[in-house]
């Protein structure tokens, strides 16, 4: 039956070959057989600008992704909260169409809302201030213009105080807030809504404005993980066991 595949957050980096070995996989054994793979965001843990292709590591990726969009499967990435810096270079060498978030596609005649889901989470105030800095085109540009090793140094020390900063969060404003969801269903038409993000992989069921309206969040890929299968029956979860 066709299919289209989601996934998000696997936070690759050098120092986790086995997860970047089970997306090698997933795109040789998984992913070819869909119509199409969406990419959610996080799929680096960091990235500091596309010269980032030059590891061995997201060389490989960039070129699995290649293979699988020249073997008539379309694949699209939308930035998270980890690599939103991925330009166009990354996007050329890998064949992957950039997104925007929110988006919204028609899967199989229901309309789908698509989101990396940071934005979601309106109640961390403090994240939404530094996303709101650092998706700004004039930091981006004064960021991208610093030598590479600076930049490497800051993405680790902001990676640092990000952990740091989620031992003393409450965990209620790390989530999304319900407000913000159902504003986005209400925004998007009651659109089903697929994100990742939060790491806490379920379905969710939501009445908004009397409409019943389901959500779902994808897992990382810390441990294991998994991705979503959605077709004309409906979403639901693959293992990657």
């Amino acid at each position: 039956m066709p299919h289209t595949l989601f996934i998000s957050d696997l936070h690759l980096s050098p120092d986790t070959p086995e997860a970047t070995n089970t997306l090698l996989r997933f795109l040789r054994e998984t992913a070819p057989a869909a119509d199409a793979l969406y990419v959610l965001g996080d799929l680096f843990e960091y990235w500091i600008g596309d010269e980032g292709l030059a590891q061995p590591y997201a060389e490989d990726i960039a070129k699995a992704l290649r293979a699988l969009a020249e073997g008539d499967v379309p694949a699209y990435f939308m930035h998270g909260n980890r690599d939103f810096l991925i330009g166009e270079r990354f996007a050329l060498a890998s064949g992957m169409k950039l997104l925007t978030d929110p988006a919204v596609v028609d899967l199989y005649g229901t309309r789908t809302l698509l989101m990396h889901g940071d934005t979601l989470c309106s109640g961390d105030i403090e994240y939404q201030k530094f996303r709101a800095m650092v998706r700004n085109p004039a930091w981006q540009r004064d960021f991208l213009a610093k030598p590479l090793a600076e930049r490497v140094r800051m993405a680790r020390e902001v990676r640092g105080m990000s952990e740091s900063a989620k031992q003393v969060k409450n965990m209620t404003i790390m989530d999304v807030a319900p407000a913000t969801v159902d504003n986005a269903f209400r925004t998007h038409e009651y659109a089903r809504l697929i994100h990742g993000h939060t790491h806490r992989p379920a379905r969710h069921e939501h009445n908004v404005d009397g409409r019943d309206c389901e959500r779902w969040v994808l897992a990382d890929w810390y441990d294991h993980g998994s991705y979503l299968l959605c077709d004309a029956s409906g979403c639901r979860t693959q293992s990657l066991a």
